[in-house]
């Protein structure tokens, strides 16, 4: 895919592992959706949404149709051998040729791979879901020792253009701990600005993970690259996928 409606992925996975996300560049839909949306729900053309996802597959080369998950911000884990229910927050999968995929616009997509390039993940990280424990429950999944896990975080909004309550940040001090207190600064009496990639990084170190890398890309403040559900309410969405590519790099 071009590099304006592709961002692959800026970490040190194997070769065997291919993963990005995408842009809100290309595609067919029309405003507020314009143009590159990738979701069903969100009260795009079904049409439009098909033809873009028929694009996405032709242009990385899919080897399958992506799992795509009915998002709910909770902690579930599918994995992606086994469609039946697709109510969850992140895809697992152990197996070649998945495509692990969750829809974000403004939220964390969070992929992961071990270091053998044999296990990835998908995961929607917002607030709710990180602490409902989307990441360990994620994290779990990949039953061998956290420290060979690698993690990747894609666009997402940054904590200048994310002011919340008091009860959101309450609400996380109370699920991950005292030491999510350094991902909010000050917004003004009972208002916080929250680093939601600052609280999943605290979440990975709390499990171990250390190979941290990230996009270091903003969806509230780069219109024209990427949906942003805050800056713009009714809007598209970006897809994060991740695959195993077997006899690449083995």
């Amino acid at each position: 895919m071009k590099t304006d409606s592709w961002i692959a992925a800026n970490w040190t996975a194997p070769e065997c592992i291919k993963a990005g996300t995408t842009t809100r560049v290309g595609g067919i839909s029309e405003k507020p959706y314009d143009g590159f949306n990738l979701a069903l729900h969100v009260g795009d053309d079904p049409d439009k949404v098909k033809h873009n996802r028929e694009k996405l597959s032709r242009q990385l080369n899919l080897p399958a149709v992506p799992v795509w998950l009915n998002q709910v911000h909770g902690g579930r884990v599918i994995d992606g051998g086994h469609r039946d229910d697709t109510r969850a927050d992140a895809c697992f999968t152990a197996v070649s040729n998945i495509v692990c995929a969750v829809m974000t616009a403004d939220c964390i997509p969070l992929l992961m791979c071990n270091r053998s390039g044999t296990k990835v993940a998908a995961i929607h990280v917002g607030w709710r879901g990180l602490c409902r424990g989307i990441i360990a429950n994620s994290v779990g999944k990949f039953n061998e020792s956290h420290e060979r896990l690698l993690a990747w975080f894609g666009p997402r909004i940054c904590a200048h253009h994310y002011p919340v309550q008091d009860d959101m940040r309450n609400t996380c001090l109370q699920s991950l701990g005292m030491a999510a207190e350094s991902a909010f600064s000050t917004a003004g009496k009972g208002k916080w600005f929250a680093d939601i990639e600052e609280l999943a990084r605290i979440e990975l170190r709390r499990l171990g993970v250390s190979a941290i890398f990230t996009s270091d890309r903003c969806t509230y403040s780069q219109t024209d690259e990427f949906y942003s559900y805050r800056r713009d309410g009714e809007t598209g969405r970006m897809a994060s996928l991740i695959w195993i590519n077997p006899g690449i790099g083995e």
